[in-house]
């Protein structure tokens, strides 16, 4: 039996993003951000996070400008907060752990796409999925990039671009991000 695209995208293998499965989830996951994008009561959007996202733990909240592909692969853990204008690209996993704080305008990104030009002129793509510790703090506008993990404890800098992996403790700045010395 043939497995669908969906599957393929949510097991990290390259998958068709214009099949008509995913794009049914596409559009479900664009009604859900008009809803919860509108949402004034905090109750509401609490609710509206807990409808479509994977897990969220107590007192989570995201500010709304929010965007994101599907949300039911988002996990949340307890206390986290994400500021106006966040963007996850979650095709695969992105697991936050409680108490970290991020940023206004950060993106979280875990679609990717082949790295040859013929294999990016087939329109696939695939995901690798992104890991927050515990009690990070990622500044605004910071970019992390498909499949990385970043440790409990952590500080990544306002504008960061995320390449490589982020030990816990670790406070990294700049594009790429490096350790501060």
């Amino acid at each position: 039996m043939a497995r669908s695209e969906k599957d393929k995208m949510l097991a990290g293998e390259l998958y068709d993003a214009t099949a008509p499965d995913i794009q049914a989830d596409l559009a479900g996951a664009q009604q859900w951000m008009a809803r919860y994008n509108a949402a004034l009561d905090m109750a509401d959007r609490q609710q509206l996070l807990v409808e479509r996202f994977a897990a969220v733990g107590r007192d989570a909240v995201i500010r709304s400008p929010f965007h994101c592909d599907y949300g039911f692969n988002i996990s949340l853990g307890a206390g986290v907060f994400l500021n106006f204008n966040c963007v996850i690209l979650d095709v695969v996993p992105v697991v936050i752990g409680d108490r970290t704080q991020i940023g206004p305008g950060v993106q979280i990104l875990t679609a990717d796409h082949p790295r040859d030009a013929a294999g990016r002129a087939s329109g696939l793509e695939f995901g690798r999925p992104i890991r927050i510790g515990r009690n990070v703090w990622i500044g605004g506008g910071a970019i992390i990039l498909p499949g990385i993990s970043v440790g409990d404890d952590a500080v990544i800098g306002a504008g960061s671009v995320v390449t490589r992996d982020v030990l816990a403790g670790a406070e990294v700045l700049g594009v790429p991000a490096r350790p501060r010395r």
